[in-house]
């Protein structure tokens, strides 16, 4: 449904997935790979922001400054290099905020309301020299929204100090999905309460509040005694499906179910992220959109 492009560190690398694409039927056209080093795999966070102009039908590409993750996994060099990268690829004119923000620290609605998590973008291993309103300040003037809505934490095992893909998102302009955890005794059950209960005070612009969609978390992925962040919350958005994280356990149909209701036009289609959650994410944050410009 869409053009694929792919950074890849190497030539043999490149190989080695073009052989795939016999083995699994894929469409070669519609993938693109660039020999491009990159020190991790989450290009949500590292990757660039492309927005549309509403009125000129021009493309431009923000370049957020990226520390992977507060300084946690040095080195980030090539990461923080992938947006200059990408413009170039693309063609599209680039602007530097000049602040440290992770595409998995935001969703949006798409007319105007952010949501995002006060453990991530306030935490000081970003941006200590900004204020609450500072940040929320670039996030309108960079991402060209009005209204910032903030919950208060992340799930278990999230790396990226509460990443807002992993607990809530928009399906919508007025829907969220939020993650719950109904098991009192599990780590997760009072942040995520909390976190709904934020939800449940929110307004938006128009003075409605937002209609909230409960899933439960799956079953706690625990990997070699560590508890990876596994959610439903994590899926993608495409052109031709929706690619939600599945964990081999009941609660799967629930959150596919209720996720397709919100998507009648596309697929909603699991796929199973067990593996691919040790490395502490999923489809989301391994993919990074890519807009048209709206006449293209």
């Amino acid at each position: 449904g869409e053009i694929v492009n792919i950074q890849v560190n190497d030539v043999s690398l490149a190989s080695f997935i073009e052989s795939q694409f016999v083995i699994y039927g894929i469409n070669f056209f519609q993938i693109r790979l660039h020999i491009q080093p990159t020190n991790d795999a989450w290009c949500r966070d590292h990757g660039p922001a492309i927005l549309v102009h509403s009125s000129r039908n021009e493309r431009l590409l923000v370049d957020w400054g990226y520390n992977a993750w507060g300084g946690k996994y040095p080195p980030y060099d090539s990461d923080n290099d992938s947006p200059t990268r990408v413009a170039n690829i693309l063609g599209l004119t680039k602007v530097s905020p000049g602040i440290i923000m992770e595409g998995g620290s935001v969703d949006f609605n798409g007319v105007g309301t952010v949501m995002t998590s006060r453990s991530c973008l306030l935490n000081p291993n970003r941006n200590p020299q900004l204020t609450q309103a500072d940040i929320e300040q670039y996030l309108c003037d960079y991402y060209g929204v009005q209204q910032v809505l903030w919950v208060s934490d992340g799930i278990v095992g999230d790396d990226t100090d509460g990443h807002i893909d992993d607990t809530v998102r928009f399906v919508n302009e007025d829907t969220v999905i939020a993650m719950v955890e109904p098991n009192k005794q599990d780590e997760n059950h009072a942040v995520l309460a909390q976190n709904l209960d934020e939800l449940k005070a929110m307004r938006l612009p128009n003075g409605k509040p937002l209609n909230i969609i409960e899933i439960p978390m799956p079953e706690a992925v625990v990997i070699d005694e560590f508890r990876a962040p596994g959610s439903y919350a994590n899926f993608y958005i495409c052109n031709a499906g929706v690619l939600v994280p599945t964990f081999d356990c009941p609660q799967d149909a629930f959150a596919l179910k209720t996720l397709a209701q919100f998507f009648p036009d596309r697929p909603v289609i699991g796929l199973s992220a067990k593996k691919i959650i040790w490395g502490q994410g999923s489809f989301h944050c391994l993919t990074q959109q890519e807009p048209a410009a709206k006449h293209a």
